[in-house]
Formats: C-alpha cells, structure tokens, sequence
C-alpha cells in the first residue's frame, strides 16, 4: 500500500521483513532461463538504438526505470565519456521529459519492456559500466514479490549487463531484499542512507523534502 503524506508517499506492506519465499524464488529464477517472447516495439527499439550504440563506441550507461528523464539527464553530465539510455515502459511519462535541458548528445530515451530489453542487450553481448535503477515500483503487497525486479525471471539478465550497480529506493525493504538475492547469485554489494546536495529525480526530490530517507544499494556486477 502506498499513503500519501504531504507531497510524498510513504509505503506501507503486509510483508513483515523480507519476504518468506524470496530465496526460493531467486533461486529458481537464477537456474532457469527466461524465455518469454519479446514484445514487437522493445524488439524494434532495442534494433534501432543498437546502430547508434555501436556507431558511437563508447561505454554504455542504463538508466532503467527513468520516468520523466531528469535522472537521464542528470547522469549523462555525470558521464561525459559514455553514452546513456534511459528506458521506461511508459511514454506519457518520457513525453514530460525537461525540454529546456541543454542538448548533451549522449543520451537517449525509449520506450521498452525492459523485461525485454535487457534481455536483447545480453544476447547482444553488451557490457555496462554502470546501471542505475532509482526508485523502481517497489510493489510493496507480499503477493507481488516477481513484479519486483529481484524477483522477476530477468533478475539473472541485471546480474549478466555487469557495471556498477547503483539503486535507491525509499522502501529499504526492497534495497534488503535485492541485497539478499545478490548475494544468492554469490555477488558482494554495499548499503548506505543516501543523500546528496540535489535530487536528481523527482521522487527522489519529494521524498526529501518530506523527510523520508533514500537506502541506496551499490555492487559491482
């Protein structure tokens, strides 16, 4: 369930810690391959965005679950030497992108199933240097442990892009939850309450400003 407290909301679960079947999921998942067929529009945006990737020839940065961009944005000034895609299953939400950002050059948004796209990117062979996933839906109900990302089938696809691995999320349930299906996978990660000067997200902007706090995860894949 997630309340709405001033501009911000606070999640709450009818899962106490983390969740009961969680290691026999991953485990599942991490010995079995995900073969759901890809859907027509993922399947044509990933062959579209890999000629400019390979075109460029630089290292490629994911922005998994951008929303609106800033965070895209934001990343892309971060990395001047790489290229970053910014992927998010809806478009209404990429349509409100900032337009009076600066053109950097380096960094795209699309429009995918990301189930699908991370896939093709291992099929393609792609190597991440750093993968961003802040602020994922946390379906915080115990009953939809899969629709979390380290729950899902494609969590062994996260684990194959490699990178540096950076998610935030403000349910720590979630981040705690990721961090015990990484280390099932046999894969050290880091935690930490974060903050920063700037949020460079807009959830991330109003969950401080209402006084929640961000647990952020960091591995090296």
């Amino acid at each position: 369930m997630i309340e709405t407290v001033g501009d911000s909301r606070v999640i709450t679960s009818n899962q106490q810690g983390l969740n009961e079947k969680l290691d026999e999921v991953v485990l599942k998942h991490l010995q079995h391959d995900f073969k759901k067929p890809y859907q027509t529009h993922t399947l044509e945006a990933f062959k579209e965005v890999e000629k400019w990737v390979e075109q460029q020839g630089k290292p490629i940065i994911f922005d998994s679950c951008c929303g609106v961009g800033e965070s895209t944005y934001h990343i892309a000034k971060m990395h001047p030497e790489a290229i970053i895609l910014g992927m998010d299953k809806s478009a209404d939400r990429l349509s409100k992108h900032p337009l009076d950002k600066e053109d950097l050059g380096n960094y795209q948004l699309l429009q995918v199933n990301l189930n699908d796209f991370w896939r093709l990117a291992v099929e393609a062979n792609w190597t991440l240097s750093h993968h961003y996933l802040l602020y994922p839906n946390p379906w915080p109900k115990a009953k939809h442990l899969q629709r979390r990302w380290h729950g899902s089938a494609v969590f062994p696809s996260i684990i194959k892009l490699g990178g540096q691995l950076d998610l935030r999320s403000n349910w720590f349930t979630y981040v705690e939850e990721f961090q015990r299906a990484l280390a099932l996978a046999n894969i050290e990660s880091d935690t930490e309450l974060y903050t920063a000067e700037k949020a460079i997200t807009p959830f991330e902007r109003k969950y401080w400003a209402s006084g929640q706090a961000s647990l952020r995860l960091t591995s090296d894949l």
